[in-house]
Protein backbone atom coordinates (compact mmCIF):
# COMPACT_ATOMS: atom_id res chain seq x y z
CA UNK A 1 0.00 0.00 0.00
CA UNK A 2 1.31 3.45 -0.89
CA UNK A 3 1.60 6.41 1.40
CA UNK A 4 -1.64 7.87 2.71
CA UNK A 5 -0.11 11.15 3.86
CA UNK A 6 2.96 13.25 3.06
CA UNK A 7 4.67 16.13 4.88
CA UNK A 8 5.29 19.41 3.11
CA UNK A 9 6.64 22.77 4.37
CA UNK A 10 4.19 25.69 4.41
CA UNK A 11 4.36 29.39 5.19
CA UNK A 12 1.74 30.17 7.82
CA UNK A 13 0.43 33.75 7.81
CA UNK A 14 -2.05 35.63 9.96
CA UNK A 15 -3.88 38.94 9.56
CA UNK A 16 -2.04 40.25 12.62
CA UNK A 17 1.22 40.12 10.69
CA UNK A 18 2.78 37.03 12.23
CA UNK A 19 4.40 34.51 9.97
CA UNK A 20 6.31 31.30 10.30
CA UNK A 21 7.31 28.15 8.49
CA UNK A 22 6.09 24.75 9.62
CA UNK A 23 5.56 21.25 8.22
CA UNK A 24 2.04 20.33 7.21
CA UNK A 25 0.48 16.91 6.61
CA UNK A 26 -1.34 16.43 3.31
CA UNK A 27 -3.59 13.64 2.08
CA UNK A 28 -1.99 11.78 -0.82
CA UNK A 29 -3.77 11.83 -4.17
CA UNK A 30 -2.52 9.37 -6.80
CA UNK A 31 -4.00 7.76 -9.92
CA UNK A 32 -5.22 4.18 -9.91
CA UNK A 33 -5.64 2.49 -13.27
CA UNK A 34 -8.24 -0.27 -13.23
CA UNK A 35 -7.82 -3.08 -15.75
CA UNK A 36 -10.06 -6.08 -16.40
CA UNK A 37 -8.21 -9.10 -17.81
CA UNK A 38 -5.36 -6.79 -18.74
CA UNK A 39 -7.58 -4.34 -20.63
CA UNK A 40 -7.60 -0.76 -19.27
CA UNK A 41 -11.03 0.25 -18.02
CA UNK A 42 -10.64 3.57 -16.22
CA UNK A 43 -8.31 5.73 -14.16
CA UNK A 44 -9.47 7.28 -10.92
CA UNK A 45 -7.69 9.70 -8.61
CA UNK A 46 -7.71 8.28 -5.10
CA UNK A 47 -5.94 8.07 -1.76
CA UNK A 48 -3.94 4.81 -1.66
CA UNK A 49 -5.31 2.17 0.67
CA UNK A 50 -8.11 -0.40 0.45
CA UNK A 51 -7.66 -0.43 -3.33
CA UNK A 52 -9.19 -3.90 -3.67
CA UNK A 53 -12.31 -2.65 -1.88
CA UNK A 54 -12.37 0.42 -4.12
CA UNK A 55 -12.22 -1.62 -7.32
CA UNK A 56 -14.75 -4.20 -6.12
CA UNK A 57 -17.16 -1.43 -5.11
CA UNK A 58 -16.70 0.37 -8.42
CA UNK A 59 -17.41 -2.78 -10.43
CA UNK A 60 -20.45 -3.56 -8.29
CA UNK A 61 -21.84 -0.05 -8.73
CA UNK A 62 -21.40 -0.35 -12.49
CA UNK A 63 -23.24 -3.68 -12.54
CA UNK A 64 -20.23 -5.70 -13.69
CA UNK A 65 -20.25 -7.93 -10.60
CA UNK A 66 -22.86 -8.71 -7.97
CA UNK A 67 -20.91 -10.69 -5.40
CA UNK A 68 -17.51 -11.90 -4.29
CA UNK A 69 -17.90 -15.08 -6.35
CA UNK A 70 -17.79 -12.97 -9.52
CA UNK A 71 -14.17 -12.09 -8.80
CA UNK A 72 -11.46 -14.64 -9.60
CA UNK A 73 -8.39 -12.57 -8.71
CA UNK A 74 -7.28 -9.01 -8.12
CA UNK A 75 -3.63 -8.06 -8.18
CA UNK A 76 -1.33 -5.11 -8.67
CA UNK A 77 0.38 -5.22 -12.04
CA UNK A 78 4.02 -6.23 -11.95
CA UNK A 79 4.83 -4.09 -15.00
CA UNK A 80 4.45 -0.87 -13.01
CA UNK A 81 6.92 0.55 -10.49
CA UNK A 82 4.29 1.54 -7.94
CA UNK A 83 1.02 0.00 -6.84
CA UNK A 84 -1.06 2.29 -9.04
CA UNK A 85 -2.37 -0.27 -11.55
CA UNK A 86 -4.74 -3.04 -10.47
CA UNK A 87 -5.85 -5.86 -12.73
CA UNK A 88 -9.06 -7.82 -12.15
CA UNK A 89 -9.81 -11.27 -13.52
CA UNK A 90 -13.51 -12.09 -13.48
CA UNK A 91 -14.81 -15.54 -12.63
CA UNK A 92 -15.70 -17.87 -15.51
CA UNK A 93 -19.07 -17.00 -16.97
CA UNK A 94 -19.07 -13.38 -15.78
CA UNK A 95 -19.43 -11.03 -18.72
CA UNK A 96 -16.65 -8.44 -19.10
CA UNK A 97 -17.50 -4.74 -18.93
CA UNK A 98 -19.22 -3.33 -21.96
CA UNK A 99 -16.94 -1.33 -24.24
CA UNK A 100 -19.03 1.76 -23.50
CA UNK A 101 -17.66 1.72 -19.94
CA UNK A 102 -14.07 2.11 -21.07
CA UNK A 103 -12.86 5.56 -20.12
CA UNK A 104 -9.72 6.84 -21.74
CA UNK A 105 -9.50 9.76 -19.35
CA UNK A 106 -8.91 10.44 -15.69
CA UNK A 107 -11.76 10.49 -13.20
CA UNK A 108 -11.00 13.31 -10.76
CA UNK A 109 -11.22 12.89 -7.01
CA UNK A 110 -13.74 15.74 -6.87
CA UNK A 111 -16.37 13.96 -8.91
CA UNK A 112 -16.87 10.45 -10.14
CA UNK A 113 -18.29 9.52 -13.49
CA UNK A 114 -21.71 7.99 -13.63
CA UNK A 115 -21.94 5.18 -16.13
CA UNK A 116 -25.73 5.52 -16.40
CA UNK A 117 -27.47 8.30 -18.27
CA UNK A 118 -30.83 8.46 -16.51
CA UNK A 119 -33.02 7.18 -13.71
CA UNK A 120 -34.98 5.21 -16.29
CA UNK A 121 -31.86 3.30 -17.27
CA UNK A 122 -31.10 2.57 -13.61
CA UNK A 123 -34.52 1.02 -13.00
CA UNK A 124 -33.63 -1.96 -15.15
CA UNK A 125 -30.26 -2.46 -13.47
CA UNK A 126 -31.26 -2.63 -9.80
CA UNK A 127 -29.89 -5.81 -8.26
CA UNK A 128 -31.79 -5.23 -5.00
CA UNK A 129 -35.05 -3.55 -4.08
CA UNK A 130 -34.77 -1.30 -1.03
CA UNK A 131 -38.34 -0.01 -0.94
CA UNK A 132 -39.48 -2.91 1.24
CA UNK A 133 -36.54 -2.77 3.66
CA UNK A 134 -38.10 -2.86 7.17
CA UNK A 135 -35.42 -0.69 8.82
CA UNK A 136 -36.80 1.84 11.33
CA UNK A 137 -34.75 4.77 12.61
CA UNK A 138 -35.12 7.75 14.94
CA UNK A 139 -33.88 11.33 14.58
CA UNK A 140 -31.86 10.85 17.75
CA UNK A 141 -29.95 7.90 16.32
CA UNK A 142 -29.15 9.67 13.05
CA UNK A 143 -28.01 12.79 14.91
CA UNK A 144 -25.27 10.74 16.59
CA UNK A 145 -23.79 9.37 13.38
CA UNK A 146 -21.82 12.42 12.15
CA UNK A 147 -19.96 12.51 15.47
CA UNK A 148 -19.23 8.79 15.35
CA UNK A 149 -18.04 9.14 11.76
CA UNK A 150 -15.78 12.04 12.70
CA UNK A 151 -14.30 10.20 15.67
CA UNK A 152 -13.29 7.29 13.44
CA UNK A 153 -11.59 9.47 10.78
CA UNK A 154 -7.97 8.90 11.73
CA UNK A 155 -6.36 10.34 8.60
CA UNK A 156 -8.68 13.38 8.54
CA UNK A 157 -7.33 14.34 11.98
CA UNK A 158 -3.88 14.69 10.44
CA UNK A 159 -4.80 16.29 7.11
CA UNK A 160 -8.28 17.82 7.18
CA UNK A 161 -8.47 16.84 3.52
CA UNK A 162 -10.37 13.59 3.21
CA UNK A 163 -13.97 12.59 2.72
CA UNK A 164 -15.40 9.68 4.67
CA UNK A 165 -18.14 7.12 4.22
CA UNK A 166 -19.33 5.07 7.17
CA UNK A 167 -21.68 2.10 7.21
CA UNK A 168 -23.78 1.74 10.35
CA UNK A 169 -26.14 -0.96 11.53
CA UNK A 170 -29.68 -0.38 12.80
CA UNK A 171 -28.39 0.36 16.30
CA UNK A 172 -25.85 2.93 15.16
CA UNK A 173 -22.85 0.59 15.39
CA UNK A 174 -20.07 1.31 12.92
CA UNK A 175 -19.55 -1.62 10.55
CA UNK A 176 -16.97 -0.08 8.20
CA UNK A 177 -15.38 3.28 7.51
CA UNK A 178 -13.26 4.35 4.58
CA UNK A 179 -11.56 7.68 3.81
CA UNK A 180 -10.48 9.09 0.46
CA UNK A 181 -9.89 12.37 -1.34
CA UNK A 182 -12.93 11.48 -3.46
CA UNK A 183 -16.44 11.08 -2.03
CA UNK A 184 -17.31 8.44 -4.59
CA UNK A 185 -14.11 6.51 -3.84
CA UNK A 186 -14.87 6.40 -0.11
CA UNK A 187 -18.32 4.97 -0.86
CA UNK A 188 -16.91 2.47 -3.36
CA UNK A 189 -14.43 1.29 -0.72
CA UNK A 190 -17.22 0.68 1.80
CA UNK A 191 -19.38 -1.16 -0.72
CA UNK A 192 -16.39 -3.13 -1.96
CA UNK A 193 -15.63 -4.18 1.62
CA UNK A 194 -19.21 -5.37 2.03
CA UNK A 195 -19.12 -7.27 -1.27
CA UNK A 196 -15.87 -9.03 -0.41
CA UNK A 197 -17.28 -9.94 3.01
CA UNK A 198 -20.41 -11.43 1.45
CA UNK A 199 -22.65 -8.81 3.07
CA UNK A 200 -24.60 -7.62 0.01
CA UNK A 201 -27.36 -6.55 -0.02
CA UNK A 202 -26.80 -4.11 2.84
CA UNK A 203 -30.26 -4.58 4.33
CA UNK A 204 -31.00 -2.66 7.51
CA UNK A 205 -28.03 -0.28 7.26
CA UNK A 206 -27.37 3.45 7.11
CA UNK A 207 -24.67 4.89 4.86
CA UNK A 208 -23.31 8.16 6.27
CA UNK A 209 -21.19 10.43 4.06
CA UNK A 210 -19.18 13.45 5.10
CA UNK A 211 -20.04 15.66 2.15
CA UNK A 212 -23.04 16.15 -0.06
CA UNK A 213 -25.36 13.46 -1.43
CA UNK A 214 -24.89 13.47 -5.19
CA UNK A 215 -26.77 11.42 -7.76
CA UNK A 216 -23.81 9.08 -8.08
CA UNK A 217 -23.51 8.38 -4.35
CA UNK A 218 -27.24 7.70 -4.21
CA UNK A 219 -26.93 5.34 -7.16
CA UNK A 220 -24.07 3.47 -5.50
CA UNK A 221 -26.00 3.11 -2.24
CA UNK A 222 -29.08 1.89 -4.11
CA UNK A 223 -27.05 -0.65 -6.08
CA UNK A 224 -25.69 -2.07 -2.80
CA UNK A 225 -29.17 -2.33 -1.25
CA UNK A 226 -28.69 0.45 1.33
CA UNK A 227 -32.09 1.71 2.55
CA UNK A 228 -30.91 4.96 4.21
CA UNK A 229 -28.35 7.47 2.92
CA UNK A 230 -27.48 10.39 5.19
CA UNK A 231 -25.19 13.33 4.42
CA UNK A 232 -23.95 16.34 6.35
CA UNK A 233 -24.53 18.57 3.31
CA UNK A 234 -27.14 19.01 0.60
CA UNK A 235 -28.40 16.45 -1.89
CA UNK A 236 -28.80 17.25 -5.55
CA UNK A 237 -32.21 17.34 -7.19
CA UNK A 238 -31.46 14.21 -9.22
CA UNK A 239 -30.30 12.39 -6.09
CA UNK A 240 -33.67 13.13 -4.48
CA UNK A 241 -35.54 11.92 -7.57
CA UNK A 242 -33.54 8.69 -7.67
CA UNK A 243 -33.98 8.04 -3.93
CA UNK A 244 -37.72 8.64 -4.16
CA UNK A 245 -38.05 6.38 -7.16
CA UNK A 246 -36.07 3.60 -5.46
CA UNK A 247 -37.84 3.83 -2.11
CA UNK A 248 -34.72 4.97 -0.24
CA UNK A 249 -34.64 7.31 2.72
CA UNK A 250 -32.44 10.31 1.89
CA UNK A 251 -31.38 12.72 4.63
CA UNK A 252 -29.33 15.88 4.13
CA UNK A 253 -27.93 18.69 6.28
CA UNK A 254 -27.51 16.26 9.17
CA UNK A 255 -25.87 18.62 11.63
CA UNK A 256 -26.33 18.89 15.35
CA UNK A 257 -29.89 18.07 16.28
CA UNK A 258 -31.51 18.95 12.95
CA UNK A 259 -31.77 17.31 9.55
CA UNK A 260 -33.77 17.49 6.34
CA UNK A 261 -35.60 14.34 5.26
CA UNK A 262 -36.08 14.48 1.49
CA UNK A 263 -37.49 11.02 0.85
CA UNK A 264 -38.56 7.96 2.81
CA UNK A 265 -39.84 9.72 5.92
CA UNK A 266 -41.99 6.68 6.67
CA UNK A 267 -38.92 4.89 8.07
CA UNK A 268 -38.71 7.33 10.98
CA UNK A 269 -40.19 6.49 14.36
CA UNK A 270 -41.47 9.90 15.46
Amino acid sequence: MGRITVRRPVLRLSTSGTRGRRPDTLAVEEPLEIRVAGKPLTITMRTPGHDFDLVAGFLAAEGVISGADDLATMRYCADTEEQNTLDVVLAPGVAPPDDSMTRAFTTTSACGVCGKSSIEALRADRPYEVAGDPLRITPGLLAELPGRLREAQRVFDRTGGLHAAGLFDAGGGLLALREDVGRHNAVDKVIGWALRQGRLPLTGTVLMVSGRASFELTQKAMTAGVPVLAAVSAPSSLAVELAEDAGMTLVGFLRGETMNVYTGAERFDL
